[in-house]
């Protein structure tokens, strides 16, 4: 397993992250097993974790809790906040009064005393910006985060947030997580460049696009209807036949075929050309069994040669996505009720 610095942190992690998100209720509901998954994890050098709140409101976080039990010193633990926690009004987003609770249990879930990377999982138009940095920075005083980060926010967001810091004396933000794959590369235009400026560290989630460059999928008819790249098409108003997804699907293929010649599982070359870039600490890896695990880690320290990156440049130009970026993380100007005038 390869490292890297987290930003100028000086924190050494591992260049997969261990993603937590399907264990639970929205993946895998076996404890035992994801608690193996976990060790096996770690047995093979990773030291980084990923989870959230949310993530089967809460169950992700108690799974890895009791998994890192006895080991908690010698890894890098990451958790994020924002997403509904609860029926009441303001158990979400980025308040102050809300940051003030979560991150309570956020710590009784993982049995820890402090989170080492605290993550605001999306940008929240609501709250003004200083109130979420000063509850940061609070929390940071009181030890129970180390390193504040943000998730899939917007460039400026990220750059009025560093100015905030200096002008306030606010804690830094010193980590983004994005979305990235060769099908989704519009962050190599203003996000990756950014975080290299302000000293910030990169993890990256997604490097399968979804699944679609997981080597399953050479026509449209092979995804089910019942799989949750379809259910999560749809949940974006996109039917699994439509014009986006044949983009995807054309792009696919001919990456399938670059994967072919090279002797490659298309999802170890994918998996590998996100760890490529110089400015990506980490790759986030979501496994929901052993089997993806096991797959998954044999290519940790594959590197592709400059002519099959030029030639996936050619199938995905630098800094373009195959499709419009993905809805779920639009801001809320765009909604139609924000961009009409009240009648």
């Amino acid at each position: 397993m390869k490292y890297s610095s987290l930003g100028t942190t000086g924190v050494s992690v591992s260049r997969y992250c261990l993603g937590a998100m399907m264990f639970g209720q929205m993946g895998n509901t076996d404890h035992a097993e994801c608690i193996r998954i976990i060790h096996k994890a770690l047995d093979a050098g990773i030291n980084f974790i990923d989870t959230a709140d949310a993530y089967s409101g809460g169950e992700s976080e108690e799974i890895v809790g009791k998994a890192i039990a006895g080991r908690r010193d010698e890894l890098v633990i990451a958790t994020k906040m924002y997403h509904p926690m609860g029926s009441d009004r303001n158990q979400k987003g980025n308040s102050r009064r809300w940051m003030a609770q979560a991150i309570e249990g956020s710590l009784r879930r993982l049995d820890t005393d402090r989170i080492d990377l605290f993550q605001l999982h999306r940008f929240d138009e609501s709250v003004a910006l200083e109130d979420s940095m000063g509850g940061l920075t609070d929390l940071t005083a009181a030890g129970k985060i180390i390193y504040a980060g943000h998730s899939a926010w917007p460039t400026e967001r990220m750059v009025e947030a560093q100015w905030t810091a200096e002008k306030m004396g606010f804690v830094k933000f010193r980590c983004e997580q994005a979305s990235y794959s060769i099908l989704k590369r519009r962050i190599e235009r203003h996000v990756l460049p950014t975080c290299s400026r302000y000293g910030m560290g990169v993890i990256t989630y997604s490097p399968l696009g979804g699944s679609w460059l997981s080597g399953r999928y050479r026509e449209i008819g092979d995804v089910p209807e019942s799989s949750r790249l379809a259910m999560m098409g749809k949940r974006w108003g996109q039917e699994l036949d439509s014009p986006q997804n044949r983009a995807r699907l054309n792009a696919t293929v001919a990456l399938q075929s670059l994967a072919d010649q090279a002797g490659l599982p298309l999802a170890h070359l994918a998996t590998a050309w996100a760890m490529e870039h110089p400015h990506v600490t980490s790759v986030i890896i979501g496994p929901r069994t052993m089997e993806q695990l096991d797959d998954l880690i044999t290519c940790s320290e594959l590197r592709l040669d400059a002519d099959l990156l030029d030639a996936i440049d050619r199938v995905v130009a630098p800094g373009e996505d195959v499709v419009e970026e993905d809805k779920s993380i639009d801001p809320p100007s765009l909604r139609t009720s924000n961009r009409r005038r009240p009648a």
